[in-house]
């Protein structure tokens, strides 16, 4: 087993557009939503172990390291290997925490890939969407790479590509339970089900918008400043909201106004995975190394 320490990207995602479609008796939503990544994430870097520890620096505080989804992630993967492995795991966090961004889902994905890699377990995509579906609803599309269009209640994935945009993404400071909105009495839960090329040639929307707004002043105040100069819109319950623009200049022009009372940043959405780009150069180096060795 090699023991070098790699680093690997968990980028963020946005939904672009969010809606519900129904509800199931047992009270989940069905919905159809459009998944993007950001160039834009966390960074993590990983040393395999011969022993059968797992370590996670920094501490996230107030969470136990057998809570953690990134330690979760790992052990389930060695569980389901049957094999006895180890990690030392270090996070460079940037993405806000309950921001609807994805972080935490996609952060399990990228220890799914990168350890599956590294540990040589020798899963299929489809092995490891399965066993993150069981860590969160949103692991599977960070593990499979590719901006998809999401049904059923997100578990059905369909690759697409929409374009690939600027967008100012925005923090409101305000943290928001999704429950809380899910269980909203007048939240929409009847929007007509389309064909994505049907929804992809309409005005993208948001069903949990106007309750966030409602619920969450901050969120209102934060969507209003923002639509004085773009599209813009909530991504998944939030409370990030973003602003697209067809180029960088006019993101970057925009973040440079943002008042004091909001934080952000500018990120490209990208339809492949920063994650897909890192294994598939790792794997180039690794393979590189064992041509040289022979």
């Amino acid at each position: 087993m090699n023991t070098q320490t790699t680093s690997w990207p968990a980028p963020a995602k946005l939904n672009l557009f969010l809606y519900i479609t129904g509800q199931r008796p047992n009270g989940y939503h069905e919905l159809q939503t459009l998944f993007q990544f950001l160039d834009y994430g966390d960074t993590l870097s990983i040393t395999p172990r011969k022993d059968d520890i797992i370590t996670l620096t920094p501490a996230v505080e107030g969470v136990a390291l057998e809570e953690n989804l990134i330690y979760r992630a790992a052990d389930a993967l060695r569980k389901k290997a049957g094999i006895t492995a180890g990690a030392d795991i270090g996070i460079q966090k940037v993405l806000p925490m309950g921001g609807g961004l994805g972080g935490g889902s996609s952060n399990a994905a990228t220890t799914l890939v990168a350890l599956n890699f590294l540990w040589q377990t020798g899963f299929s995509p489809d092995e490891l969407a399965e066993l993150g579906l069981a860590l969160g609803a949103d692991v599977p599309v960070f593990v499979r790479g590719f901006s998809a269009f999401a049904e059923g209640i997100g578990e059905q994935l369909h690759p697409a590509e929409p374009e690939e945009k600027w967008y100012l993404v925005v923090k409101p400071e305000v943290s928001i339970a999704t429950v809380d909105v899910f269980t909203a009495p007048d939240l929409t839960r009847n929007t007509p089900k389309r064909q994505l090329n049907v929804l992809l040639d309409s005005k993208y929307e948001n069903d949990c918008e106007k309750i966030v707004r409602r619920i969450y002043p901050e969120v209102d105040k934060a969507l209003s400043w923002l639509l004085e100069y773009a599209p813009s819109r909530l991504t998944g319950t939030g409370a990030c909201v973003f602003a697209e623009f067809s180029s960088q200049q006019a993101a970057t022009a925009t973040l440079k106004k943002l008042p004091d009372w909001l934080r952000g940043f500018v990120a490209k959405g990208v339809n492949q995975s920063p994650l897909m780009t890192a294994l598939r150069r790792h794997t180039a180096e690794s393979q590189s190394i064992q041509l040289g060795r022979n």
